[in-house]
């Protein structure tokens, strides 16, 4: 089965990433942190899903 919110988390972070690259944003932007949150919330799920 589909894990929704995994995939979601995945497709805001990538799509974060891509605009941060393109516009050369610097470290401690809210785009940057949002993507420092969706990491540690990708990382909780991943260890709740597989422990």
């Amino acid at each position: 089965m589909a894990d929704l919110y995994l995939k979601a988390l995945e497709a805001e972070r990538k799509s974060l990433w891509a605009a941060c690259r393109l516009k050369g944003l610097a470290k401690g932007t809210p785009e940057r942190l949002r993507i420092d949150e969706l990491d540690e919330l990708l990382a909780a799920h991943k260890s709740k899903k597989n422990g």
